[in-house]
């Protein structure tokens, strides 16, 4: 899975921290420890897809548009992750009905995986995930 599913969470969860805060893409990245333009491209999709509202200049940032527990985890995945259990397989020679067939059978039991995957994450919002951290919060 692409690192955009869990930075796009962990930014979500930030600014639920902080509803009321604006929260700058500099802060954001320095809990993930990567570079804020990572960062300010996982927020430019989530302000259009209306999921947050920013505010620029001095004292600006990120804030929340939608209510966390209305956010699941399956909604950032297909934003984020979609696709990504497809395999790259090689090509097969038309001489081999494995090699001819294998990428045809393995898209067809990867998109049920993922449909699943999908199913699961449904179950749990950015909410949740915030509480979670909560209760396995170490330092």
């Amino acid at each position: 899975m692409k690192s955009e599913f869990s930075l796009t969470v962990l930014s979500l969860a930030m600014l639920a921290d902080s509803p009321d805060q604006m929260t700058t893409s500099d802060v954001i990245a320095d809990s993930a420890l990567v570079h804020p333009v990572r960062i300010r491209k996982v927020l430019a999709e989530l302000k259009k897809h209306g999921y947050i509202e920013s505010k620029e200049g001095s004292g600006g940032g990120f804030i929340p548009k939608k209510c966390p527990d209305q956010i699941t985890l399956d909604d950032i995945y297909r934003l984020t992750a979609m696709d990504t259990l497809k395999p790259k397989c090689p090509e097969g020679g038309d001489h081999c009905y494995i090699g001819s067939n294998i990428e045809t059978v393995l898209d067809k039991i990867l998109a049920d995986t993922e449909e699943q995957v999908i199913a699961y994450l449904r179950n749990y919002s950015i909410s949740d995930v915030l509480d979670l951290i909560k209760k396995e919060h170490v330092l």
